[in-house]
């Protein structure tokens, strides 16, 4: 049973809210901005949020070093790396996040260097950050649906709007801990409000025990 579920079922899931907390509110409380604490769970249009961030950053003179050396000190939601040990016991595993890798490095460490699809940076020669550059437009989706066309049953798993398109298009969509406004939007998709919660989610769907 184990080695069929590894052949046909591959899992998809966010980084920040799923295994770790969430950058930007990290960066936010380190710098005392309480701007940066929008996320991808209060504002659904992507470019409209990182537009806003760059523009703080820019106006507050924060630099890529000075994120990641908050993202340097930041751990692993408590569970994660047990729940992540479990789940590639079972599953494939791909994090799929709207993050990028000059800020992800440090945490993919601590997931063991999980398979990381995101996106990157345009950082200037003074290390000031001057855009962002998607490695394709709506990348979360669009990973499921390529998986799909391998034959791949997908179970996707995120908290935040960037996330719904992912679930939705997956065979299994899965909120974590999500804000009351997207689970109220979105009532057909189960929620776990923690790991234990997920890993029975998950388990029934698979009908493992």
């Amino acid at each position: 049973m184990a080695f069929f579920l590894i052949i046909m079922y591959i899992a998809c899931l966010d980084l920040e809210g799923v295994f770790t907390p969430e950058i930007w509110i990290s960066v936010a409380e380190a710098t005392g901005i309480d701007e940066l604490k929008l996320t991808t769970r209060d504002e659904p249009n992507y470019d409209k949020l990182m537009k806003r961030r760059l523009a703080i950053l820019k106006n507050h003179e924060i630099s890529l070093i000075d994120i990641q050396n908050v993202i340097s000190e930041m751990d692993l939601l408590p569970g994660a790396k047990k729940f992540m040990e479990w789940l590639h016991s079972i599953v494939e595993v791909i994090i799929v996040s709207g993050t990028y890798i000059e800020f992800a490095k440090p945490l993919m460490k601590k997931l063991c260097y999980a398979t990381l699809f995101c996106h990157s940076l345009k950082v200037s020669e003074k290390g000031m950050i001057e855009d962002y550059i998607l490695r394709v437009q709506d990348m979360k989706k669009r990973t499921v649906e390529k998986l799909k066309e391998l034959n791949y049953k997908v179970i996707s798993i995120g908290d935040s709007y960037n996330d719904l398109a992912m679930l939705m298009e997956a065979d299994f969509g899965i909120l974590f801990r999500p804000p009351a406004n997207i689970s109220e939007e979105y009532p057909q998709l189960p929620i776990a409000s923690d790991y234990s919660e997920l890993k029975q989610i998950i388990s029934n769907y698979l009908g493992i025990s």
